[in-house]
């Protein structure tokens, strides 16, 4: 009989934890990160069930102020846009799996009311500055400020209140305006740009779109997120474009025309009483935006709305209508950032 090997468990243990077959290695889960502009702080839910799982980022951390975009970046750490004066408005960096406050990122240089977030190729940080109606950007490594990439110029077709910042298959920079100069609204467009960040060339790629029906009055091109298919070889790919007051709007890319209009007016009157945020696809192709009560006198309470980004149907669920996800929350305080990640599970 050959002589048993005491090295041998040893070794397939090591196969199997590098196999991720030990059942000892960390599990995640999908969820969705959701910014409260008047709570100060990033919460999570979890994507399938939208069970409230407690704060990402703890109120104030780091001098977190009305966060809005909230993104990954390339080091795998959550960079929220924080601020809502020039002496506070900052990108705060904060660890990708616990929230712990790192460090402010980058400030300053006529930063005001950041809205959008997005990193380039060209190992830059793109933030799009609401207030000074600019795009500057910064070391993508460092946060050391590089330029003002883009500066708004009173006219229709430009950067006149600069919100949504999305980097597109094709590498361009897609960018949502809501039609404002230095914060007020003279009866601008609100359009989709696109910028060649080589040349800094730009170009309207969407014009304001009509009124939604239920919507307040006016359009707030805000939220950017493209779909499921736009990485896969020959796979349509669509742009998809919230308002803030109504609907998700989705748009060819090839052709730039529009294709489908999502009703995201979970209140059910008109005009409606909800406005909506941002947009983030999660896993299966599924589409969220987040919405909230536009009345003081409903707290601001947010919600949830879910959607299959390949055939526009709404997904609510169980018990709720239209697209509503997670239904009307107190502890979602007027948000308007989303991501989708994965967290390690508690």
């Amino acid at each position: 009989m050959t002589p048993a090997n005491p090295l041998k468990p040893l070794a397939l243990l090591g196969a199997l934890v590098s196999l991720g077959l030990t059942g000892c290695e960390t599990q995640e889960r999908g969820v969705l990160l959701v910014g409260n502009t008047r709570a100060h702080n990033v919460v999570k839910l979890d994507e399938q069930s939208g069970e409230y799982l407690g704060e990402f980022i703890t109120a104030s951390s780091g001098g977190l102020v009305a966060p809005d975009s909230v993104i990954v970046g390339p080091d795998g750490n959550v960079y929220v846009a924080s601020g809502d004066t020039p002496e506070n408005s900052a990108v705060l960096r904060y660890d990708g799996k616990t929230g712990q406050f790192l460090d402010t990122f980058a400030s300053g240089h006529g930063m005001h009311r950041p809205y959008g977030l997005a990193f380039g190729k060209d190992d830059r940080l793109y933030v799009s500055s609401f207030q000074s109606d600019q795009i500057l950007r910064f070391d993508a490594t460092t946060g050391a400020f590089v330029d003002v990439f883009a500066t708004g110029n009173g006219q229709p077709g430009g950067l006149n209140g600069p919100n949504g910042l999305l980097f597109g298959p094709d590498d361009k920079l897609y960018v949502t305006t809501q039609g404002s100069v230095a914060g007020t609204f003279p009866g601008l467009p609100s359009e989709v740009l696109r910028y060649d960040t080589t040349t800094g060339q730009s170009e309207v790629f969407v014009e304001q779109p009509e009124l939604s029906p239920a919507g307040v009055g006016y359009i707030s091109l805000l939220g950017l997120a493209f779909g499921p298919d736009c990485e896969q070889q020959g796979g349509e790919c669509d742009l998809f474009v919230s308002d803030y007051a109504n609907d998700v709007r989705r748009y060819d890319l090839g052709t730039r025309a529009l294709e489908a209009t999502l009703s995201t007016n979970y209140s059910g009157t008109t005009p409606s009483k909800n406005l909506i945020g941002g947009l983030t696809f999660g896993e299966d192709a599924r589409l969220y935006t987040v919405g909230f009560d536009s009345t003081e006198e409903g707290g601001y309470k947010g919600a949830i709305l879910r959607f299959d980004g390949r055939t526009n149907t709404p997904m609510p669920a169980s018990g709720q209508s239209g697209a509503l996800f997670v239904a009307p929350d107190s502890r979602l305080v007027r948000s308007i950032g989303m991501l989708f990640t994965k967290l390690p599970r508690d």
